[in-house]
C-alpha cells in the first residue's frame, strides 16, 4: 500500500480562492471558488488518498490539522500570497504528526525551490512544475534522488533532480470528476458569472501564447499544448452528467480551450448529443465558424481575456491579439447569442491615466454581459515580474494582498502610483455597471429568477464591503505618502 496521502488546498485567508484551481490566487471581490483540479489528478492515482479543499468547504486550520493527524504524507498546493500561512500550517501539522512527510507543489515552489525549502524546514521536498507522477512515486516508496523534477535539502544543501518531461498522454490520467464525486461537495463551488451549481475540469494542458503576466504557462503547465482525445472528454462528460443531474453548467477551464479549430469542432460534435450546458475560456482569435459549432453544441458563456483597450499595451504583454480582432470576435458572439465574461487588467506595462480611460471606454463599447477588473500582479517566475523588478516598478513593501487576501496594486509607474491604479479598478466597475444597459440586464436577471435575485443581493453586499476596504487602503496610503513628503524644518 502507498503512503496514506492527503492532497490539500489549504485554509488561508477567509474565502481565499487559492492556488490549486486559481490562476490568480486571491480573495475575490465576490466570494467564489474554482475546483482544485491539479490536485484531483494524483488523488485519483493513489489508493486510500483524500482530496481536501479547505477554502471552498470552509474547513478551518484547526480542523485541517486534526484531519492531517491520520495521514502519512501531505501534498500541499501553495501560492505566493498564501505561502507564509502555509508555512505556519505545516509547522502545526508536524507538531501533532511528527512522522508525516510533507511536499509543497505549485508555481511558487517551482520558481523559488531553494528559498521555499529554507523558509520552511518542515517541507521534505517540493515538486517543480507538473507534480502528478512525482508525488505518487514518493508515496509508493521511490527514493527522493530517483524522482524527477523535485528539490530537497540534503545535509543543509539543496538538491535538484533533473526536470521531469511534461505529461504527454493526458488520457492516461484519472477523470477528475470521479474524485470530485468521492471527496468534494459541488454545491460549495460558486463563480458569479457561471450557473450554480457548476463543475469545472480540463481538456488540455499548456498554452502556446506568450502573455507576460500569465502564471501557469510560465511556471506550472508550460507552453507546449497537449490535449485529451475528444472521445475521452466525451466519456467523462457523459459520466459527469449522470453523477450530478442538478448541476446546471460544466466549465472547461483550459488555458486555451479553443485554440485549435479542428479539435474544437470535433469535440463539439461529440458534446452535442449529450445536451449539456457548458462554458469555457476563449481567445479573441477564435473565428465565427468555430464559435457557431460551440454554440450549437451547448456552449453558453466564454471567459475572454481582453486585458486592455490599448494596442501598445497588448504588444507590451505579448498578447498576440489586436483591438480590431477583439471587436469582431465580440460582434460574432453577440450575433450567435454567446454570453461573454470579459477580463481586464489595470497596471500592465505602458499603463497611464489615458490608457486606463481608453480601456474603460473600450469595455463599454464591447458591452459584454459581465466583467472582472484586476490589478496587474507580477508573480515570481513570470516575465512581468522580471520586468517590474528590473525597472524598479515594484511598490516598496511589495504586498500583493491585504490582510484579507484581496488584491493590492504592487506595481506602479512614473506618474501613475499604485493607489491610483487600485482606485481606477472601482471607477472602471462604476462606469461600466452604472449604465442604463448594464442596470437593465441586472434587473431583468433578478426579476425573473428568485435564486439569482438572492445571489445578486449577496454578491452586491460582498462587493461593496471590499470596495470600502480598498478605498480605505488608498486613503491611508495617500496620507502616509503626504506625511512622508513633508520636509522637516531646518535646525537653528
Amino acid at each position: 500500500m502507498p503512503l496514506k496521502t492527503l492532497f490539500l488546498n489549504p485554509p488561508s485567508f477567509e474565502n481565499f480562492d487559492g492556488g490549486a484551481g486559481s490562476r490568480w490566487p486571491a480573495t475575490r471581490e465576490i466570494e467564489s471558488y474554482w475546483y482544485p483540479v491539479w490536485l484531483a489528478y494524483p488523488a485519483g492515482m493513489l489508493e486510500g488518498s483524500r482530496l481536501l479543499d479547505a477554502p471552498s468547504h470552509h474547513i478551518s486550520a484547526e480542523e485541517t490539522i486534526n484531519i492531517a493527524r491520520d495521514y502519512e504524507f501531505l501534498v500541499l498546493f501553495t501560492s505566493t500570497p498564501g505561502f507564509p500561512g502555509d508555512i505556519r500550517l505545516s509547522k502545526k501539522i508536524r507538531e501533532v504528526n511528527p512522522k508525516i512527510k510533507i511536499a509543497f507543489v505549485g508555481p511558487h515552489v517551482t520558481v523559488l525551490p531553494e528559498r521555499s525549502l529554507k523558509d520552511c524546514p518542515e517541507i521534505d521536498f517540493v515538486v517543480r512544475k507538473e507534480f502528478d507522477h512525482a508525488v505518487c512515486e514518493f508515496a509508493e516508496g521511490k527514493p527522493l534522488e530517483e524522482i524527477l523534477g523535485i528539490s530537497y535539502l540534503k545535509n543543509g544543501s539543496v538538491v535538484h533532480t533533473p526536470d521531469r518531461p511534461e505529461v504527454q498522454d493526458l488520457d492516461s490520467l484519472p477523470h477528475v470528476t470521479e474524485i470530485y464525486r468521492r471527496d468534494l461537495d459541488v454545491t460549495k463551488y460558486n463563480v458569479p458569472f457561471l450557473l450554480y451549481p457548476y463543475v469545472s475540469l480540463y481538456t488540455t494542458r499548456g498554452c502556446p501564447a506568450q502573455c507576460t503576466f500569465c502564471l501557469w504557462p510560465q511556471t506550472l503547465s508550460g507552453h507546449p499544448w497537449r490535449k485529451r482525445s475528444t472521445d475521452d472528454v466525451a466519456r467523462e462528460m457523459a459520466k459527469a452528467k449522470d453523477f450530478w443531474p442538478d448541476v446546471r453548467e460544466f466549465f472547461f477551464d483550459d488555458d486555451t480551450f479553443n485554440i485549435q479549430k479542428p479539435r474544437t469542432i470535433e469535440l463539439c460534435s461529440k458534446l452535442k448529443p449529450l445536451k449539456l450546458t457548458w462554458s469555457c475560456t476563449s481567445r479573441v482569435t477564435t473565428d465565427y465558424e468555430t464559435l457557431k459549432a460551440m454554440k450549437e453544441a451547448g456552449c453558453r458563456l466564454l471567459i475572454v481575456g481582453y486585458e486592455s483597450g490599448d494596442q501598445q499595451i497588448l504588444k507590451n504583454i505579448k498578447k498576440g491579439a489586436t483591438i480590431e480582432r477583439a471587436r469582431q470576435f465580440t460582434k460574432d458572439c453577440h450575433k450567435l447569442g454567446l454570453v461573454i465574461h470579459g477580463d481586464f487588467i489595470l497596471g500592465l506595462p505602458g499603463e497611464t491615466h489615458d490608457t486606463i480611460r481608453t480601456t474603460i471606454a473600450f469595455a463599454k463599447e464591447l458591452d459584454v454581459e459581465t466583467i472582472q477588473v484586476s490589478v496587474a500582479h507580477a508573480y515570481p517566475g513570470t516575465e512581468l515580474y522580471d520586468y517590474a523588478v528590473k525597472n524598479g516598478f515594484m511598490v516598496g513593501d511589495n504586498k500583493m494582498v491585504d490582510e484579507g487576501g484581496h488584491q493590492l496594486a504592487h506595481i506602479q509607474y512614473p506618474g501613475l502610483p499604485a493607489e491610483e491604479i487600485l482606485e481606477s479598478v472601482h471607477r472602471f466597475y462604476d462606469e461600466y455597471y452604472f449604465r442604463p444597459k448594464a442596470v437593465f440586464r441586472i434587473l431583468r436577471k433578478a426579476a425573473f429568477n428568485s435564486v439569482d435575485r438572492k445571489r445578486l443581493y449577496k454578491e452586491a453586499k460582498t462587493f461593496l464591503k471590499v470596495r470600502a476596504m480598498r478605498n480605505k487602503w488608498v486613503k491611508d496610503k495617500r496620507e502616509k505618502d503626504d506625511s512622508s513628503a513633508v520636509v522637516a524644518p531646518a535646525k537653528a
